[in-house]
Formats: structure tokens, C-alpha cells, sequence
């Protein structure tokens, strides 16, 4: 389905304040730390019980709620969300937005013990990162979608049809993404390129990298060859974690931080970070002026996404699967990228992106074409041996920096 498109002056209206005030949503990622490693260990239980889904009571109740990461919808000065307005005109369905996902470990932490009861956690449908969305799948935790509800799911860019976490896409489809790279100053140091850059005499000190393990091991994997979308061993993994000691423990990275990194590359203590693609976007267009460059490393970068899933004791599956279809129309996804700035997974948005603003439209770290997407890879999500045996060795280098 396709639909017409929206006034141009009110999507740049939009434009422009999302990139006034956009906060990036990756900083929610950061909580790395001892709590939220704690909480990501402690929920690495296997599922007990197989769960039946809850019944479907969408045909006489035409409510949902939808728990989201802030900032992540297009919204306007009144605080309303355009494109859900309109979903809610045309569908009949209330939709109750909930911001409520403010950390994965944390949300999980929160709703976990209805989940393993199979009850409503107050979320007909839920955005979370891909990794957290395979535990839910290996825990049973989620419902299967019917795609006869969401026909617009012909239109996820394929690339993102087959991750290993939901082979099919049975259980989640995509919301946003986003890419883990490099960043350099292109004002006070020389073009980076690759991991191996990083790792210069004249960035010595300067480096920064992400705390979110599987993006900055995830990087240095690709590095070695690795694809970490694969059945990757626990020797590959600990070769890359074995180069990211290395460079902690001799000084050449400065910091191992969450979305703080941003701060040290404007303070100039950083030269250059492993980075995510939004938070580079936001800080060039606060700069006025491109002062850091983006790359993709030439051994490849990661790919993370936020998922639609829901949750197995929802009773308004059809619902939640009716406002799934709506926001995979590609007018309806562009305006929203227009918003967020992360990458839709809408075949067709970018097209549709051409007609609200042609200089978004040609962002490649906002609608990627096909050649910038294989220089990317999702990490494969991990058994909950992985989960610990993996956290714990990243931590413990963390810990001892």
C-alpha cells in the first residue's frame, strides 16, 4: 500500500527539529556498567513451561499499547506523533504510546517474571535490540506474527530477512538500525580507514571505543575476518578480545565508554572512536560543518536494529500487527527516518525520502542502498553460555583498565 505523501513544509518543519533536538537513542544503550551487566547475566536463565499465547480479543477491543525508546518517533512542537495521529484516524485503533524502554537489560528486568508466566506486561508490542529480541525468542516469549496481517512486511529490505537470531522473521520485524564504525577528526589527525588505524603511534592515547561489547568486539572480529553474523567459535571471539586488552592495557585507547565517547571527540581527547553512525550525524550538524568523518571499516562494521516483536501474553495481536503493516508503508517509514535519522528497513522509503527532502534522501547512514549495507554485519545472537562467558571477559577487561 502506498499513500500520499505529507505536506513538504511540515516534514521540514520535522526535519529541523529533529536535528535540533534530537537525543540520540544509542546513549540508552551505555549501561554497560556493573548493574547492567548484572542484569544482562541474571536474565540468561533458560525458559521453563512452553507458553501459550494469549487470545486474540483485537476484534471487539481496538486498543494497543506500544512500549518505545524515547526520541524515536516523529513528533511536533505540540508534543503529538503525526504519523501514529493518522494511523489511529484510519484504523479505528487507540494507540497508547508508552515510553518506556529506556535500557534493554533494564526493560527486561521489569517485565520478566510476567513474561514467564505468559501474562500482559502492558505492551501489545515492544522495540528492542536485536539481541535482546533473540532471548526473548529462545525464552518463548514472544508470538508469532501473522503476515497476512502485515502484507507491507514484502517490503523489509532483504538484507534484513533471514538474521540468524529469526530465521523467516517469524517473530519481530524491524524498526530502526543503525551502523557501529569509525569516527576521525579530520581536522587533527590523518584518514582512518580500519580498525588497524586505530592503532597508530600517532592516535596513541587518542583512541576511544564503545562499551557495548558487540559492537567494538563485534568490529575487530570483522577485522580479523570473522563474520560475525555466523556460527562464529570462542576462540575467534577471544583472538579479538585478546587485540582489545592489548590496546587498553598499553594505552592506546583512552576510553571505553557508552555514548559519553561523543564528549571526548568535541573536547578533543579523542581523535577518533568506534562509534554509532546517528550520534556522528547530530555532532557534525551542531559542529555547522563535517569535522568528523564516518567510515565504515574496510573490514566491515555492525549492524544493529530495533525490532517490533510481541510479547506472548498480549490479547491484541491483530492490532499490534495492523499498526506493524501501517508504518511499513514506505511514505509512512520515510517520514518517520526523516525524524529519528537512523536507517529505515522499508524498501521504497528512500524513494519516498527523495520527495521530502532529496539531501536526506542520499545519507547513506540514514537509507543505505545495497552496496553500504554488505559492508555491514549483525552479531549472531548468543546461547546464554555465550551471554555470560562473553559479557564477563569484556567486563573484567573494563574493570581492570
Amino acid at each position: 500500500m502506498h499513500r500520499p505523501l505529507p505536506e513538504d513544509p511540515m516534514i521540514r518543519s520535522l526535519i529541523a527539529q529533529a536535528k535540533r533536538a534530537q537525543i540520540s537513542r544509542r546513549a540508552m544503550l551505555a549501561g554497560t556498567g556493573a548493574g547492567a551487566t548484572a542484569l544482562a547475566l541474571a536474565a540468561c536463565s533458560t525458559g521453563s513451561d512452553e507458553l501459550s499465547p494469549a487470545e486474540d480479543q483485537s476484534e471487539s477491543d481496538k486498543t494497543l499499547n506500544w512500549a518505545n525508546w524515547p526520541f524515536y518517533i516523529d513528533e511536533d512542537d505540540d508534543g503529538n506523533y503525526p504519523t501514529l495521529e493518522r494511523f489511529q484516524e484510519e484504523s479505528g485503533i487507540e494507540v497508547n504510546y508508552l515510553i518506556d524502554v529506556d535500557d534493554n537489560n533494564s526493560y527486561f528486568a521489569k517485565v520478566r517474571d510476567q513474561l514467564a508466566l505468559g501474562q500482559d506486561i502492558g505492551a501489545d508490542t515492544v522495540c528492542l535490540t536485536d539481541w535482546m529480541v533473540n532471548r526473548w525468542i529462545q525464552l518463548g516469549y514472544t508470538q508469532e506474527l501473522n503476515k497476512d496481517n502485515i502484507p507491507n512486511a514484502s517490503n523489509l529490505v532483504a538484507s534484513l530477512q533471514d538474521p540468524a537470531f529469526d530465521p523467516g522473521r517469524v517473530h519481530s520485524l524491524p524498526w530502526q538500525g543503525g551502523f557501529a564504525g569509525i569516527a576521525y577528526n579530520v581536522e587533527e589527525t590523518g584518514e582512518v580507514r580500519s580498525v588497524s588505524d586505530l592503532w597508530r603511534p600517532d592516535l596513541s592515547g587518542r583512541v576511544g571505543v564503545l562499551s557495548e561489547m558487540r559492537d567494538t568486539i563485534g568490529v575487530i572480529m570483522l577485522e580479523n575476518g570473522v563474520d560475525i553474523s555466523s556460527d562464529f567459535s570462542a576462540d575467534e571471539f577471544n583472538a579479538a578480545l585478546d587485540i582489545f586488552r592489548e590496546q587498553v592495557e598499553s594505552g592506546q585507547i583512552r576510553n571505553v565508554r557508552g555514548n559519553a565517547y561523543t564528549e571526548d571527540l568535541v573536547n578533543g581527547d579523542t581523535l577518533a572512536a568506534i562509534c554509532w553512525s546517528g550520534d556522528i550525524t547530530l555532532l557534525n550538524f551542531e559542529a555547522g560543518y563535517e569535522k568528523w568523518k564516518f567510515v565504515l571499516p574496510e573490514g566491515g562494521a555492525t549492524l544493529w536494529n530495533d525490532n517490533f516483536l510481541i510479547p506472548i501474553g498480549s490479547p491484541r495481536k491483530t492490532n499490534a500487527e495492523t499498526l506493524i503493516n501501517y508504518y511499513y508503508e514506505p511514505e509512512v517509514a520515510a517520514e518517520v527516518a526523516a525524524w529519528v535519522n537512523y536507517i529505515t528497513p522499508v524498501e521504497g522509503a528512500y524513494e519516498a525520502a527523495i520527495a521530502i527532502d532529496p539531501v536526506l534522501a542520499e545519507n547513506q547512514l540514514i537509507f543505505p542502498n545495497a552496496d553500504t549495507l554488505a559492508q555491514a554485519k549483525i552479531f549472531r545472537g548468543l546461547t546464554a553460555q555465550e551471554e555470560n562467558e562473553f559479557q564477563s571477559a569484556f567486563q573484567s577487561i573494563l574493570l581492570g583498565s
